[in-house]
C-alpha cells in the first residue's frame, strides 16, 4: 500500500480535458465562458496540437474570413494577426492589411509561425487562470482511467518524473491526438478503415474492414534558405533507406520533386523552388506553407523566409501508429523521424536545383521555431485517429459531392452543433492506397456524432467523433477540430449546470433547442451554411 507521500495527487473539476490541441483549447474555451471549473492536460510543454506542437499552419476552406467558423476561431485568427503587427517591423501595407498572411503561402489565408498561435492561445486562456477557474497541466499524458459501469470517473495522468495525478470529474473531454482515452476507458471505437459493406460509402475499401489501413503521418520542421552558406545535417541513419524507397504506388523515388497529384493520381513534378526564391506566389513548395515571408518587412530584416516542409515527401506510410504493440508505435514514430531528416538531407546534398545544380546546402534547420532541439516539430502531425461508436456516424454519403447524386449540399443535420468545410483529402496510407481527394460540400456537425452509444460523460474533442476513414477527411482540419472541440466543452458545461447527460440533450427536444441557443448566442456558433459551390 502506497504511503500517504508516494500517493498520487488528486484533483477534482468540473470538466476535464485531456489534450490540449485545437479542439482541447477550443473545449476549455467554451467551458469556462459557461461557468464550469476545467483542468486542460497536455503530453508536450506547448498547447495548441497541430498549429503548434506539430507545427502545421492552418488548412482552411476558401470563405474563412466571412463565414464558417465559431466566434472565437475567428478571434484566434485575428490575435495570431495582432502578433505580428505588435511585435514584428512591418512594413505599412502588410500592418495595414486587415487579411494579413504572415507567410503569404498559398495553403491557407493565415500562414505563420508556430509560437504566434501559441501566444494566441496563452492569451484566451490567460484570464481564467489567473482567476483558478482553468488550471493548466503540461507534460501529462493518460495512463489509466477509472469508470463506473457507463461513467468515467477519473483520469490518471503521468509527468516526466513518474508521478501520477488523478483528476476526478463529472465530465471528461478526449482531446489527444489518437484518441487515446478511449481504450482507457473502455469505449468503444473504431481504428483504420471500414469496408464498403460496413458503411456503403463509395470510396470505402472493398471486402472486409482493415483497422490497419490509417492514413500516413508526417513529421514536420521549419527551414529557411541562406544561399553561399553550408548547413547540411549529418547524414541521417536511415538514408541509405529512404534514399532507395519508391512504393508500387508512386510515380518514383520517395526523395524527389516528382510525386502525385491528390486529385487526379497523375504524376506531378513540383520542386522546392521553381524560381528565385525571393518570388512570390510560385507554384512550388517553398511558397506553399511558407510561415514567414521578409517581403513584408524592410530590407535586411529577415535573411529568408522561413518555409514549414509538411510536403509528400515526408508522409509516412509503412506502418500504422494505431492497433500494434507500443514498441512498435515507438519505431514507427523513429522510422518517420529518419524519413524527415533523410528528405532534408536529401534537399541539402542530392536534389535538382532550380538553375541547374545539385543540393541547396543553404537549407538550413530551424529547430528555434518548432521549440525543439533537434529541428523537427514536438509531435508528430496525426491525420486520423481512433474514432467513438457514435449515437450517429457520418458518412459519405452525407457529404460528398458524387455520392449525394443530383442532391445539392450536404445532408442538413436537426442537431447540428456546428460547421465545417474541406476536401475529403486522405493521404496514402498504411494500407498502401494511394490519395482518396474528392469533392465534399460544405458540412455541418451533427450532435449525434459526439455522443458515445453507450458512456454517458466522455464526449470527444477531436479528430476522434463519429465520423468514418472517409468523412474523417474532412472533418479532420483546423477550424473543424476547432469547433468539434468547443461544441464538446459547451455540451459539458451545459450538462453539469442542468444536471442531464449529453444523450438527453439530444433526444429531448427542449434541450436541444436550448443547447442550441446558448450555441449561438453566447458563444457565436455558425450552425447553418450558406449556398456554397464544393471544393
Amino acid at each position: 500500500m502506497r504511503s500517504a507521500e508516494q500517493a498520487p495527487k488528486e484533483h477534482a473539476t468540473d470538466v476535464l480535458i485531456v489534450g490540449g490541441g485545437l479542439g482541447g483549447v477550443a473545449g476549455a474555451l467554451a467551458a469556462l465562458r459557461l461557468g464550469a471549473r476545467v483542468i486542460l492536460t497536455e503530453e508536450t510543454d506547448w498547447l495548441g496540437g497541430q498549429l503548434t506542437a506539430q507545427a502545421v499552419p492552418a488548412d482552411e476552406h476558401p470563405w474563412i474570413e466571412q463565414s464558417g467558423c465559431t466566434a472565437s476561431y475567428r478571434q484566434l485568427r485575428e490575435k495570431i494577426r495582432e502578433y505580428y503587427r505588435r511585435n514584428y517591423p512591418l512594413l505599412p501595407g502588410p500592418r495595414a492589411d486587415p487579411y494579413l498572411n504572415p507567410g503569404a503561402g498559398y495553403v491557407s489565408a493565415l500562414c505563420h509561425e508556430p509560437r504566434a498561435a501559441l501566444a494566441a492561445i496563452e492569451e484566451m486562456l490567460a484570464p481564467y487562470r489567473s482567476s483558478r477557474q482553468l488550471l493548466v497541466l503540461l507534460e501529462h499524458w493518460p495512463v489509466t482511467a477509472e469508470v463506473d459501469s457507463d461513467r468515467v470517473r477519473a483520469v490518471a495522468l503521468r509527468t516526466g518524473t513518474g508521478k501520477d495525478v488523478v483528476v476526478r470529474a463529472s465530465f471528461v473531454l478526449d482531446a489527444t491526438e489518437l484518441g487515446d482515452l478511449l481504450p482507457l476507458a473502455g469505449v468503444e471505437h473504431v481504428i483504420g478503415a471500414e469496408s464498403q459493406a460496413d458503411t456503403g460509402e463509395p470510396n470505402a475499401v472493398e471486402g472486409e474492414a482493415q483497422p490497419l489501413d490509417q492514413q500516413a503521418v508526417s513529421w514536420c520542421f521549419a527551414i529557411d534558405h541562406l544561399p553561399g552558406e553550408d548547413h547540411t545535417i549529418e547524414r541521417p541513419d536511415a538514408y541509405e533507406f529512404w534514399q532507395e524507397y519508391r512504393a508500387p504506388f508512386w510515380p518514383g523515388p520517395h526523395l524527389g520533386w516528382t510525386d502525385v497529384d491528390p486529385q487526379t493520381l497523375d504524376a506531378r513534378h513540383m520542386p522546392i523552388f521553381s524560381r528565385p526564391a525571393d518570388g512570390r506566389g510560385a507554384w512550388d513548395f517553398w511558397h506553399y506553407r511558407r510561415i514567414l515571408y521578409r517581403g513584408h518587412y524592410p530590407e535586411g530584416v529577415f535573411p529568408s523566409d522561413i518555409t514549414l516542409v509538411n510536403w509528400p515527401q515526408i508522409d509516412y506510410w509503412l506502418e500504422p501508429l494505431l492497433g500494434v504493440p507500443e514498441e512498435e508505435v515507438r519505431r514507427n514514430l523513429e522510422v518517420a523521424r529518419q524519413l524527415s531528416l533523410s528528405f532534408l538531407y536529401w534537399m541539402q546534398t542530392e536534389a535538382p536545383r532550380h538553375d541547374g545544380g545539385v543540393g541547396y546546402p543553404g537549407l538550413r534547420l530551424r529547430p528555434d521555431v518548432v521549440g525543439t532541439s533537434d529541428g523537427l516539430a514536438k509531435c508528430i502531425y496525426v491525420r486520423e485517429s481512433r474514432r467513438i461508436r457514435a449515437e450517429f456516424t457520418v458518412l459519405e454519403q452525407h457529404v460528398g459531392v458524387k455520392a449525394r447524386g443530383d442532391l445539392h449540399g450536404a445532408e442538413e443535420f436537426a442537431d447540428s452543433v456546428g460547421i465545417g468545410s474541406y476536401r475529403i483529402d486522405l493521404h496514402p496510407s498504411t494500407g498502401g492506397r494511394n490519395y482518396v481527394d474528392i469533392s465534399s460540400w460544405p458540412f455541418q456537425i451533427p450532435l449525434g456524432a459526439l455522443i458515445p452509444v453507450r458512456i454517458e460523460n466522455l464526449l470527444p474533442a477531436n479528430k476522434n467523433l463519429g465520423t468514418t476513414h472517409i468523412t474523417n477527411g474532412c472533418y479532420r482540419l483546423h477550424p473543424v477540430e476547432w469547433n468539434i472541440g468547443e461544441a464538446a466543452g459547451a455540451l459539458a458545461a451545459y450538462c453539469h449546470r442542468l444536471g442531464v447527460s449529453p444523450r438527453q440533450v439530444r433526444n429531448i427536444p427542449a434541450h436541444l433547442a436550448d443547447f442550441r441557443q446558448v450555441l449561438t448566442s453566447r458563444l457565436g456558433f455558425q450552425l447553418h451554411w450558406p449556398r456554397y459551390t464544393p471544393r
